[in-house]
């Protein structure tokens, strides 16, 4: 079994120490696109273009699944990816944890980018699965790049930043930005009061394997293959990513070739 995931950076990280956890013994392709990024500043024309891009990359390596780790690219671009690769290879989105977060009751904050803070999108996820509790949205700016480049000040100061704008009895957050995941518990220590961060992670992984018709296998023997695409060129895990938990998980169980 091979699943691929894409995103513009390290975002897809998370999803796929997720996708690890469930199954060790699936070969993984991680495709990014370091020579496009980031995706948010740029057009959904421009984004559809660039997801398709490292998808296409990804699907030179025939995987049975690709999950898309990144909100951005599954807002713009998974009608045409699903049109393009479907039904050969099902298409995964990652849609932001709304509903199972404003199930316990609010109040609820979503982190997410300036771009899609307040955005149509966003907004209709709230509308549709989280109108009956007090919902909170906060722009994260440059908490992403911040992430990409495991610019620890940087993330220091854009979590901050957003902890300040979060109300002190928010019960739950939604990280609505992949990245985010990555430093989900300085996010916590942040907020500064017990707090349930949702993201996206655990759900599309499990959703990969119900799509290609497989059960969660954690005490299956490790692969220990893992193939890296930087906008398409094969290599190996970029050095940031090694910083953070997942990235180190992932280069453990698979070294890169």
């Amino acid at each position: 079994m091979k699943i691929a995931l894409m995103d513009s950076g390290i975002g897809l990280l998370a999803a796929a120490a997720a996708v690890r956890r469930l199954r060790p013994d699936a070969d993984l392709v991680l495709s990014s696109d370091p020579d496009g990024m980031p995706w948010g500043p740029r057009t959904p024309d421009d984004v559809t273009r660039r997801a398709l891009a490292a998808a296409r990359a990804a699907a030179l390596h025939r995987p049975d699944a690709l999950i898309v780790a990144c909100n951005t690219a599954s807002v713009h671009a998974l009608p045409t990816l699903r049109a393009e690769l479907e039904p050969g290879i099902p298409v995964i989105g990652t849609v932001p944890a709304i509903k199972p977060a404003s199930a316990g009751g609010g109040p609820v904050a979503i982190w997410a980018t300036p771009a899609t803070t307040g955005s149509p999108y966003q907004r209709g996820l709230i509308r549709d699965f989280a109108d009956s509790v007090a919902v909170t949205e906060v722009p994260c700016p440059g908490l992403a790049d911040a992430v990409q480049w495991a610019d620890e000040s940087a993330i220091d100061a854009a979590v901050a930043a957003a902890a300040a704008l979060t109300p002190s009895d928010v019960r739950a957050i939604v990280l609505g930005c992949t990245h985010y995941e990555l430093v989900a518990d300085r996010i916590r220590s942040a907020v500064g009061h017990p707090v349930a961060l949702h993201g996206s992670a655990g759900a599309v992984a499990a959703q990969a394997l119900r799509r290609i018709g497989e059960q969660p296998a954690p005490d299956a023997a490790p692969s220990n293959r893992l193939t890296v695409l930087l906008s398409g060129r094969e290599s190996t895990l970029p050095e940031q990513a090694l910083g953070y938990l997942e990235g180190g998980l992932l280069e453990a169980v698979s070294p890169a070739h």
